[in-house]
Formats: C-alpha cells, structure tokens, sequence
C-alpha cells in the first residue's frame, strides 16, 4: 500500500505542479501573455515584468505553493518515509517543468522547488539552496546562470560534507532537470555584476513608463 500511496500522491502532485498560475493569472488578470516578457518563461518573475508586484508575489506563491501539499499529506498524514517524499516532490516540479496544460513546456522550475524544499522534513537542504541562490541571484545577470547556483552549490556542499546521500541524489536530480530546460540559454558565459540594482532600474523605468502612458 504504500507503493500505491506514494504513486498516487506522486501522480497528483505531478498534476498540480503542472497548474500554470503564473500564464492563468496573465490572461485573467492581466489580459496579457506573459511568454511575451523577458526570457519567455511561464513562471512568475514574468509576471512581475508583465503586470504589477501585486500580481507577481501572488503568482510567485502560487508557484511556490504548488511544491508543498502533497509532500505534507504523505509525510504528516500517511507518515511515508522520507525517500517518498523526495521522489513526491520531485515529481511536483516535473509538473512544472514539463506541464501537459502548456504541450509539456514548462518555466524553470526555481519557485516549485522551493515549495518541495519548503514541504520537506529536513530543513537544512532549503537554507543550504536558499543561501546559494540569493548569491546567484544577487551576482550573476543571467536568470539561467542563477538558477544553476542553487542546485549546484547545494550539490557540492552536500558531497563534501555529507558524501553521497539520497539528498544529494535529489539535488543532483534537480540540477540535471535545470540544466536541461536552460541547456541553450548557459552557452553563453556568466556575466557577474549586482543584479538587484539592474532588476530594481529596470522596474523604475517600467513604472515611469506605466505613468507616461497614463
């Protein structure tokens, strides 16, 4: 039974990672396609570049959200081993990888997988990633270099301090997954600056832009 559990927790959390807010609350809300903003990704930094902070923090805990409730049904409520749940929220970002609503494209999956994280019983693997990801984010221009910082400082932090684990096996996971969805876009070498002052112009010029139009 708990084989069976698991895969059918697995499969809908597939199916709820694959649930994609951040292009629903585009349409709906914004009445604009948000593929159209920024690197084309369907996640929710797009939002924020498409519409307001309003709506891009709703869509980014959507996003986020989407990673949590199924790891917590099979850990609190089924009480599956710890394994299980990695495989449950492994398959919640899958979802938002590969989401059968958009012809199985997806965005890059950062948010989903800090839900997962989030979920987990263990909390040490979400502020090891967090840690690597705010420098990537706040040190390297491109979003799909900084992507790769979380899963791959993660990875080695975890292989020299803990050797080889059946966490390191799911970040190494990850890092495959996000290695395969920016594989074209990591061509290019990094380019190192501080990147929240570019994000923070960049939103300064929308907003005076927004203003002149009005």
């Amino acid at each position: 039974m708990e084989i069976i559990f698991s895969l059918l927790l697995a499969a809908a959390a597939f199916l709820l990672g694959a649930c994609p807010f951040s292009v629903w609350i585009g349409r709906k809300a914004l009445g604009k396609d948000i593929t159209r903003y920024g690197d084309g990704n369907p996640g929710s930094a797009n939002v924020f570049r498409a519409g307001t902070i309003t709506f891009g923090i709703v869509a980014l805990i959507l996003d986020i959200a989407k990673g949590i409730p199924f790891i917590w049904l099979a850990y609190y409520v089924m009480h599956l081993p710890f394994s299980n749940l990695l495989f449950i929220g492994f398959c919640a970002i899958l979802g938002h990888a590969f989401s059968p609503f958009l012809k199985f494209k997806g965005g890059k999956a950062i948010a989903v997988t800090f839900g997962v994280l989030i979920a987990l019983p263990q909390s040490q693997l979400l502020f090891i990633f967090a840690i690597f990801t705010l420098f990537g984010f706040l040190l390297i221009e491109q979003n799909s270099w900084m992507a790769m910082m979380g899963p791959t400082g993660t990875s080695i932090f975890l292989l020299i301090y803990e050797g080889f684990s059946i966490e390191l096996f799911f970040i190494l996971c990850i890092l495959t997954l996000f290695l395969y969805k920016q594989h074209r876009e990591l061509q290019v070498a990094p380019i190192f600056g501080i990147n929240i002052l570019k994000w923070m112009h960049s939103r300064e010029e929308k907003t005076h832009i927004n203003k002149q139009q009005s």
